[in-house]
């Protein structure tokens, strides 16, 4: 079975994913425990703690789970109806650019309105691919 574009863009999406995790909000939480600055304990959920990098890190990856099941469903509606394209294709790989040029910019640089803004940008951009593959399946399946 060959694996279509959309969903090789759904397991890239959940690779990136992990891999904010681990090489921002890992980094960090191990460097201070290994370094016997913090106890494995002291990081928690209910509340906010650490550099500004690391709270931006925490919420980019926490926009990427945020987006992937999203982007999940859409691809198994693909899959179930057998939907097919280039178009399908392109859009999926744009996403996956725009989702990763989102998170570098979220992680890289202190935040300032422009960035926000760019940030965003690279956010419409996903949401326009999921809308546009959205109407891809609906109108190849009526």
């Amino acid at each position: 079975m060959t694996m279509s574009i959309p969903v090789w863009v759904l397991l890239a999406f959940a690779v990136w994913s992990m891999l904010v995790l681990i090489l921002t909000v890992g980094i960090y939480r191990w460097g201070l425990i290994f370094a016997g600055r913090v106890q494995v304990s002291a990081f928690r959920a209910d509340q906010i703690e650490g550099s500004d990098r690391y709270r931006r890190a925490m919420r980019a990856h926490l926009n990427c789970l945020e987006n992937l099941p999203i982007y999940g469903a859409i691809v198994i509606t693909i899959v179930v109806s057998g939907a097919e394209g280039s178009a399908l294709d392109g859009l999926a790989l744009t996403l996956i650019g725009a989702r990763i040029v989102q998170t570098l910019i979220h992680v890289s640089w202190e935040q300032t309105n422009r960035l926000a803004y760019m940030r965003f940008g690279f956010f419409f951009i996903q949401l326009i691919c999921m809308f546009g593959m959205t109407a891809l399946v609906v109108q190849q399946t009526i």
